[in-house]
């Protein structure tokens, strides 16, 4: 007797047919693709091709003008993005009044803590080891991207959004991101990555998806 075939496992994102309008006019779309647990992929294209305005769709930040996000094969609700899905955007979402501590801290109390893993561990883990306590204010760009990146350890959701991520960074602190995002792949997570491609993520070869034009579909 045959073993029934166990289903699929739906991906941890996927987009059908997305498209977004401002004032009438197309900003991006309609795209499809998906991300599977352990995929990073790139998405890559000039300023004002959308990058920025696709991940605050996909984060539930902006309406949809046309087809639909599913997380975990579930339509995208801001009810369930909290604990599903770490956004880092140009805005880090971090207090200039807070320390990285407080910071980190405060979110845990938002997204939740990730098991084996502390405030502490994770602003050592970027390499901030000594600066917990100082107001955020004090930091450099540099450095205050580290405290963000320190969030995404802590949370535990699988789907990782990150909009240009090297920026701010140096040499050292590229391949930080680059580490990062190998871990979470490991770990059965995945990541959406906007880049202009000076720093793309190295580790294997990553699906790469241009966005450059209107009313093009990238199947993934």
């Amino acid at each position: 007797m045959n073993s029934p075939t166990p289903p699929e496992t739906p991906p941890l994102l996927e987009a059908r047919g997305l498209a977004y309008l401002r004032n009438d006019e197309p900003i991006f779309g309609p795209l499809s693709f998906r991300l599977d647990a352990g995929d990073v992929v790139l998405m890559e294209g000039d300023n004002g091709s959308g990058k920025t305005t696709l991940l605050k769709v996909l984060s539930g930040l902006l309406p949809p003008g046309a087809g639909e996000v599913l997380l975990n094969g579930e339509p995208l609700t801001l009810a369930r993005l909290s604990h599903q899905v770490a956004l880092l955007g140009h805005l880090l979402g971090v207090k200039g009044e807070l320390s990285p501590l407080q910071n980190l801290r405060f979110a845990i109390g938002l997204g939740g803590l990730r098991p084996g893993i502390t405030p502490y561990h994770a602003l050592k883990s970027v390499g901030l080891e000594g600066y917990e306590d100082l107001p955020l204010r004090q930091l450099s760009a540099g450095q205050k991207k580290r405290v963000a990146l320190a969030r995404l350890l802590l949370v535990p959701a699988a789907l990782w959004l990150l909009d240009e991520p090297y920026a701010n960074l140096d040499r050292e602190g590229i391949t930080l991101v680059n580490r990062l995002l190998e871990l979470h792949a490991l770990r059965g997570g995945a990541a959406l990555i906007t880049s202009h491609g000076a720093y793309a993520y190295t580790s294997g070869t990553p699906r790469r998806i241009r966005l450059d034009a209107v009313d093009r579909e990238f199947a993934a």
